[in-house]
């Protein structure tokens, strides 16, 4: 089943903590700190993979999280970064928060953006030695990766779609002109997810087309899964309206579908279309007496004998412009509201004894922000911890 939404626990990795290590070295009594950073954490990423075509993979595994970064070592050694974990998205995603607002938009190929950044490594002892103070008993620990809820949804990238009601020939249609293989029958609803294909011309220009499920009047609204139906349009060019124009009443379909893009908004209905009376092998003469300005072309025809295909294809290839930018002009995603990381106000050290915490005015400092960070550090009830002039036990 075609899966359009999914929502992901994503986690960076958690950043290495710093070495508390000194020289030891033959004829070198007194080594100086040599106590290595720990490496940053990994990233979860999302990347578009061009042969994806839902969410269902995601979907199927929503929880997500990076490698954390290695310990720092002796003798300055620096921990390894973490693996970032990157998860293949199908173009067209979009990224919302638990807020319900975009965050980031991958509408091209090779898009990428960072969902949960991982924490940075911690500071050896090596970093904190001074003139006064050469041989530092202190280490930072790592700090935690970023930990966010997201949704994920998929809007369809295509050249041109199709709509109409029900049981129109859209599929039959994308079948007979395409490399598409979408389920045909004789009852409605047969098509109950969208479907691409790829539409050739002769000079070798190709063209994507969606075939999306039949709209019921009150899709505007949801009925029938409306909404979900209708974001698939928002990115095609072209609408191509499929109409069965055996029935006899050609021009109230029309008029039908396109009040519901009209009340679903996102510039739907000033959408160009081209108009495809199908069943021609029924009514070879169907009456439609609509005079649009948005209307491109209206095309009689039959998917199933075939009639009126190639007409169609090469109105598609005369109204529908590819606009080509150089790929070094593409921003790697579009962000909508870029996140800053917040910063704290102390820093939290590791010392032989317990813990430290290092701030420029102790007593402004909000106790419980104090105690999630050493939570988050790894702190054990019972330790000690300096915070200024104060030493307190962790309960």
């Amino acid at each position: 089943m075609f899966k359009d939404r999914a929502r992901i626990d994503a986690q960076g990795g958690r950043g290495g903590s710093g070495a508390i290590s000194f020289r030891r070295e033959k004829y070198v009594p007194r080594g100086g700190p040599a106590g290595g950073d720990g490496g940053n954490g990994g990233d979860v990423v999302l990347v578009v993979d061009a042969d994806r075509r839902d969410l269902g993979a995601i979907q199927r595994s929503p929880h997500v999280q990076a490698e954390r970064g290695g310990h720092g070592g002796g003798k300055k050694r620096r921990g390894r970064d973490g693996a970032s974990r990157e998860l293949q998205v199908p173009l067209g995603t979009q990224v919302f928060d638990e807020a319900g607002t975009l965050i980031a938009d991958l509408a091209h190929p090779g898009a990428r953006t960072v969902l949960a950044h991982g924490g940075r490594g911690g500071q050896g002892n090596s970093r904190f030695a001074t003139a006064v103070r050469q041989a530092p008993r202190v280490c930072e620990p790592g700090l935690p990766g970023e930990h966010v809820t997201v949704e994920l949804r998929l809007k369809l990238v295509c050249d041109a779609a199709l709509l109409g009601f029900p049981n129109a020939g859209k599929s039959s249609l994308l079948r007979r002109m395409s490399n598409a293989e979408p389920k045909v029958a004789e009852y409605p609803f047969t098509t109950l997810a969208p479907v691409l294909g790829t539409v050739e011309a002769v000079d070798g220009r190709q063209l994507v087309v969606a075939d999306v499920p039949g709209l019921l009047e009150g899709a505007s609204e949801g009925v029938g899964l409306g909404h979900e139906f209708l974001a698939h349009l928002e990115r095609a060019a072209v609408f191509v309206h499929v109409i069965d124009g055996s029935e006899g009443d050609a021009g109230e379909r029309f008029h039908a579908i396109d009040s519901e893009l009209r009340q679903y908004g996102h510039d739907l209905a000033g959408r160009r279309q081209i108009v495809f009376l199908n069943k021609s092998d029924v009514d070879p003469d169907p009456a439609f007496d609509v005079d649009d300005q948005r209307i491109l072309d209206t095309i009689t025809g039959s998917a199933l004998v075939g009639t009126g295909v190639e007409e169609l294809r090469e109105s598609l290839f005369r109204h529908v412009t590819r606009v080509v930018t150089p790929s070094d002009e593409l921003a790697d995603y579009l962000v909508y509201r870029p996140r800053v990381a917040a910063r704290r106000g102390f820093r939290i050290l590791r010392t032989e004894s317990g813990w430290s915490v290092v701030a420029a005015s102790p007593e402004l400092l909000e106790r419980e922000a104090v105690d999630s960070a050493l939570r988050d550090a790894g702190a054990r009830t019972g330790q000690l911890v300096e915070l200024g002039d104060e030493v307190f036990e962790i309960t």
